[in-house]
């Protein structure tokens, strides 16, 4: 079969699934109000940003383009942003990337040595896998555990400290993967029992935990420096990867490691080596999000985020039982059914990621978008197959109107499909009808 027909066969299966990925109409967003971006402290809209952006690049000497790489030209405006981004997030040391998937395709590639394990979150992001494809660990030596869950982890790592000496001894290190705050769930890590869990099986000290936070740079602890930060972990993690393209309306990425693990970094991350840096213009857009944050611009905007969050899911909740909606049809995820967040377990905590589960993601997206509203929806194979969902990202932007407005719609439409689905049994229809018509 000619190389054309096996692409579009591909493509015609996944149009069939529904499953086929698209970019949408850049301006047919225009007019909706946004549940749909990553811009969860809605900087990319800030007039103060604005300015600070445009009255740096007017005075910064050299702002387009970056020359090459970083080992063929080592800006002083890279070099000054790694600088501050040490003392800021008080890292040993820091190495910019040009995005988030780079740093974790580059870390992960090179850093576990052969005879080394990676488990990861059954949930961490694909750069994460690909990273770990690409390296010279072993498959069999690359383990997932349960999603958050500190009892998996715990098993998975006994179970491969009993097989591999190595490990017992200290002569091979383990690395864990996680996210503070994970994209498609909206769920926290329980980032201090994982830690915990790491230090007391591994008493050598070649447990190393691994956290990406991308999704949390700028919502939570102290200057929006991230969960790590906010649990005191800052020097019981091995290394921290933030990101500048969601909440703080930049681009880029800093990997937070030691200075050895840095060095390491650039003669082995070839996602670093082999390509263009950060333009300078890229540096200067991150430097004033970072000075937002710094300056306590961000924090007043992340209180009123999860702020909005808590109001969401309260009234959502509410709605959803009032109106007597069936789970299976629209619903929370547990882990949102209450939020008592403590000082060690902060898991429970509002989260700017709201997923809305329901089997017809597509068309209850569709009916957002009459009404307004852009929430996009989610199926597999970006989530495993049955967990289809709404993903709902709240702004700060957004005022408790919208979120109103956004709570009705929901509860509308699934008022709307269960009228139908009741109408079809009493006319003898099949189930399945209702299914067919969802999905139009």
């Amino acid at each position: 079969m000619p190389l054309t027909e096996k692409l579009n066969d591909a493509l015609v299966s996944r149009e069939k699934r529904l499953i086929r990925r698209k970019l949408y109409d850049p301006s047919a967003d225009a007019h909706l109000v946004d549940f749909s971006t990553n811009d969860y402290l809605s900087l990319s809209l800030s007039p103060s940003l604005r300015s600070r952006f445009l009255a740096k690049l007017q005075a910064e000497p050299h702002i387009l383009g970056s020359g090459g790489s970083r080992l063929l030209v080592n800006g002083h405006a890279h070099a000054a942003l790694e600088a501050r981004l040490t003392a800021f997030f008080r890292a040993p040391a820091a190495l910019l990337f040009n995005s988030g998937f780079d740093a974790n395709v580059g870390f992960f590639s090179c850093v576990p040595q052969p005879g080394d394990v990676v488990v990861f979150d059954e949930h961490i992001h694909a750069s994460v896998h690909d990273g770990m494809r690409a390296s010279r660990v072993e498959k069999s030596a690359r383990v997932p555990f349960a999603h958050n869950s500190v009892a998996a982890l715990r098993s998975t790592l006994e179970r491969l400290l009993d097989e591999r000496p190595g490990l017992a001894g200290g002569e091979n290190s383990a690395f864990v993967a996680v996210e503070t705050l994970y994209s498609m769930d909206g769920t926290l890590a329980p980032l201090m029992q994982i830690v915990e869990t790491m230090e007391e099986l591994f008493p050598h000290g070649n447990g190393y935990v691994v956290v990406d936070e991308a999704h949390s740079t700028g919502v939570y602890g102290p200057q929006g420096r991230g969960l790590v930060a906010a649990l005191g972990l800052e020097d019981r993690i091995f290394a921290r990867l933030h990101t500048f393209g969601k909440a703080l309306a930049a681009t880029g990425a800093v990997l937070l490691v030691t200075p050895l693990v840095r060095d390491y970094l650039l003669n082995y991350a070839r996602s670093l080596i082999y390509t263009t840096s950060l333009s300078n213009a890229n540096i200067v857009a991150a430097e004033c999000s970072f000075d937002m944050l710094e300056e306590g611009e961000a924090a007043k905007l992340s209180a009123k985020l999860l702020d909005l969050s808590a109001h969401f899911t309260t009234s959502f909740r509410h709605q959803l039982a009032t109106h007597r909606i069936p789970t299976s049809l629209l619903s929370l995820p547990s882990h949102l059914s209450s939020l008592s967040p403590t000082e060690r377990d902060p898991t429970r905590l509002p989260t700017p990621i709201i997923p809305v589960l329901t089997p017809h993601p597509r068309p209850l997206s569709a009916h957002l978008r009459v009404r307004g509203l852009n929430a996009r929806p989610i199926t597999w194979p970006t989530v495993p197959k049955g967990a289809d969902r709404v993903r709902v990202c709240l702004h700060a932007a957004n005022s408790k109107g919208e979120v109103d407005r956004l709570v009705s719609a929901m509860i509308e439409w699934a008022e709307s499909w269960q009228t139908a689905h009741d109408a079809i049994k009493r006319e003898g229809g099949q189930i399945e009808d209702v299914t067919i018509l969802a999905k139009l």
